[in-house]
């Protein structure tokens, strides 16, 4: 006789298949990555708000993307710390979906913002004299509250199916947190509708943005060669080759957690992708996009010097 829950009070939270032991290093790794992203983020958005000379389309872009990132890792790292550091992984049923909610609200927002942010620089590399009528405030203005609408939307679309699914035999997740995949493993109904709209999702929020993104540097990287003296080439390549890293590592990550096919370390390989695109990454953006960038270490300087 199945033991069939269609709507179950809470799920419980295994990650990592841990043990007691393990507890402490897990709890201090985690705690450590969101620290250093919640500091870094928040000294980027404190920078971009305070100093007048950064306010342009390319730092409302890494303000946004410092704010995404902050809404990714507060998503999952908190309520993971008091699972481990309490060593009760129960989780509400309404919690767990309003934790699949925020998650994909954020990925499609960033998402969609990387490939802003790169459309940007080639704006302002490719086409100088036309980026302030490009990226004029109106027109960021609209890019931005799209980017809301369509992320706000594309969470609902994988939200709503993933809540409909029933669950039977067990209501343990084995992730760090309430994954929709981990969820369609436990599911008895629903998953063929869950697929659907996550490869729909993939297609528009993944492969077409990491597309664009990609297209752009290259263009990017044709007119740093064509133009730029021997050191300016080196210095601009530098830069653009660190941002294709993150988006590749980004995009192809979250890709391979809903490609690849199950096998008996599906569990541990999505938890590690999820862990890269989720929480790594993350801490990574502010280094890469920002704390590298000349003017934002002169309003660091500035900063610090006005407080002194």
């Amino acid at each position: 006789m199945e033991n069939f829950t269609s709507v179950p009070t809470d799920f419980n939270i295994l990650p990592f298949s841990y043990t007691a032991g393990s507890r402490p290093f897990l709890s201090g790794l985690f705690s450590v990555i969101y620290l250093l992203g919640l500091l870094m983020n928040v000294l980027i958005v404190t920078l971009i708000y305070v100093d007048k000379k950064l306010h342009s389309p390319m730092y409302l872009f890494l303000c946004n993307l410092s704010l995404v990132d902050l809404c990714y890792t507060t998503t999952i790292i908190p309520k993971l710390l008091h699972i481990l550091s309490s060593g009760n992984p129960k989780v509400s049923f309404r919690q767990c979906f309003t934790q699949v909610y925020f998650f994909f609200l954020a990925a499609g927002t960033e998402d969609l913002l990387l490939f802003t942010m790169a459309y940007d620089r080639y704006v302002a590399i490719c086409k100088p004299l036309h980026y302030h009528s490009i990226l004029s405030k109106k027109v960021c203005t609209v890019y931005m509250v799209t980017i809301g609408f369509c992320a706000a939307l594309n969470s609902s679309l994988i939200t709503v199916p993933t809540m409909k699914m029933s669950f039977c035999n067990s209501t343990t997740i084995h992730h760090f947190y309430c994954d929709a995949k981990a969820l369609t493993k436990i599911s008895c109904t629903g998953r063929e509708i869950f697929y659907l709209v996550i490869y729909f999702e993939l297609f528009f929020f993944g492969l077409c943005p990491f597309l664009c993104s990609f297209w752009s540097y290259v263009k990017i990287l044709q007119v740093i060669f064509n133009n730029n003296s021997g050191e300016g080439r080196k210095k601009a390549f530098s830069t653009c080759s660190s941002h294709l890293i993150v988006i590749m590592l980004y995009y192809s990550t979250a890709a391979l957690v809903y490609l690849l096919p199950p096998s008996k370390y599906s569990d541990i390989l999505d938890q590690v992708f999820t862990l890269l695109y989720a929480t790594v990454t993350p801490m990574l953006n502010p280094l890469i996009y920002s704390l590298r960038n000349k003017e934002v270490k002169t309003a660091v300087k500035r900063l610090l010097w006005s407080k002194s």
